[in-house]
């Protein structure tokens, strides 16, 4: 079982620290073929919908029926209660439940205590994504109920008088003072606190990543999709690589977000780099809809997230350029004369492997109280977003982010080497 986390565990293993740098054995042996399994730990999962496909299906699902969710092995990790906050016609967890004994939790504090007056879990996923939410009027950020979970979440653990680890898929919340208050609660109450994309824990080609203590010099990431929801993937795909800067990260200094001819201008203003936009664009394997030649123009979709980092490192998010379809990253490295570049590789079809990954150190957190990796980097990425939304829905300006003063020291967490598994029909 997992013990309540003291203030002084919580902060001799503070994530901030680079005493967490991977490479020790009890992290190896999380993907090494003979490790051993552990206790299964009982955990509570809080949706929003769990339907086929689903973040809650593809993360959730690996507890409940194994990695490949076909019945084989899986974490060590046992789901005893679901709360699911929407039921469409496709809803999966009803069935799920039954068929494995977990209870359908009406209430979050049910689905943490059982229906009793203790915490029953020893670890907490919210999965706040897909289902039917209103938006944001100025800027279509969708308001999923995480910061209403979290709160429910950490209601319950004070009427308990007792914290468990929490793990929040995606962004921390679509507002920045929502994620900045879940933050600080975390730090407050010791709660070992992860969040984030899957996009850091996918696999890579080439299967590298930029070398601790690099002088970076500028950076480029480039992904499609949602300015917001596919947006915050290309800021993880960023951030996971510049955060390993020299110097280690301190936050951002401003955000803005450009469209149609402002793209152009910005560049003509050296506010980004075409040479590193081409080998970004070069380290993608494949052209926007598997179409070749690449096209020559920008597309007129296409948005650029302009970053400005407190040590003066400029990096630029492109969404929908139209030159590829990937997620990809390439950063300018002081005295060397190619890039590093990077595409980062999903699987893309069942049983999205890539989660299982996260999963993993999902459940490296569960049984230690150690998180994995920062959850800084989202706290970070999380803010970039939400001022580049902004921006946007002002006319592309310019934003001073003084509240982005986010510091933190990466770890080396293992990807996934190799080449994606196939996938099932």
């Amino acid at each position: 079982m997992h013990h309540p986390v003291t203030r002084r565990s919580f902060l001799g293993a503070s994530i901030g620290s680079a005493g967490l740098a991977l490479g020790n054995g009890s992290l190896t042996r999380l993907l090494a073929a003979d490790a051993k399994p552990r206790e299964k730990l009982p955990i509570a999962a809080v949706v929003t919908v769990y339907n086929h496909n689903s973040h809650a299906d593809v993360i959730v699902g690996k507890v409940l029926e194994g990695w490949t969710q076909e019945g084989g092995p899986g974490p060590d990790l046992k789901l005893v209660s679901l709360y699911v906050d929407q039921m469409p016609g496709n809803d999966l967890s009803v069935g799920l439940a039954k068929k494995h004994g977990c209870l359908l939790a009406k209430t979050i504090p049910e689905a943490l205590t059982l229906g009793t007056d203790s915490l029953a879990v020893s670890g907490v996923l919210s999965i706040g994504e897909h289902g039917t939410y209103p938006e944001v009027p100025e800027t279509q950020q969708v308001m999923y109920p995480r910061r209403r979970f979290f709160d429910e979440i950490i209601a319950t653990f004070k009427s308990c008088g007792k914290v468990v680890p929490v793990f929040n898929d995606k962004h921390l919340s679509y507002a920045w003072s929502d994620a900045k208050q879940m933050y600080d609660t975390a730090r407050e109450m010791c709660i070992p606190f992860m969040a984030g994309s899957s996009m850091p824990l996918m696999w890579r080609k080439p299967s590298t990543t930029l070398p601790l203590g690099s002088e970076c010099v500028e950076a480029f990431a480039l992904g499609c999709g949602s300015p917001e929801t596919h947006g915050f993937h290309a800021l993880e795909a960023l951030q996971c690589q510049v955060e390993r800067r020299k110097g280690g990260e301190t936050g951002v200094k401003s955000v803005q977000a450009l469209q149609g001819d402002g793209i152009r201008q910005a560049e003509q203003a050296g506010l980004w780099s075409k040479s590193l936009f081409d080998a970004v664009v070069a380290a993608s394997p494949t052209p926007y809809s598997g179409k070749f030649p690449r096209p020559k123009e920008m597309a007129k979709e296409a948005i650029f997230y302009l970053i400005e980092y407190r040590d003066g490192l400029k990096a630029t998010v492109g969404m929908n350029t139209g030159f590829t379809h990937e997620f990809s990253c390439a950063v300018a490295v002081k005295g060397q004369e190619q890039p590093f570049a990077l595409t980062f590789v999903p699987q893309d079809g069942i049983p999205f492997g890539h989660f299982e990954h996260q999963l993993r150190a999902i459940d490296q957190m569960m049984h230690t109280g150690q998180p994995a990796y920062p959850v800084e980097r989202t706290l970070l990425t999380t803010g970039i977003l939400d001022a580049a939304l902004h921006s946007l829905a002002d006319k592309s300006t310019r934003l001073d982010t003084p509240h982005l003063t986010v510091a933190y020291a990466p770890v080396d967490w293992p990807f996934p080497k190799g080449n994606p598994p196939p996938i099932r029909s």
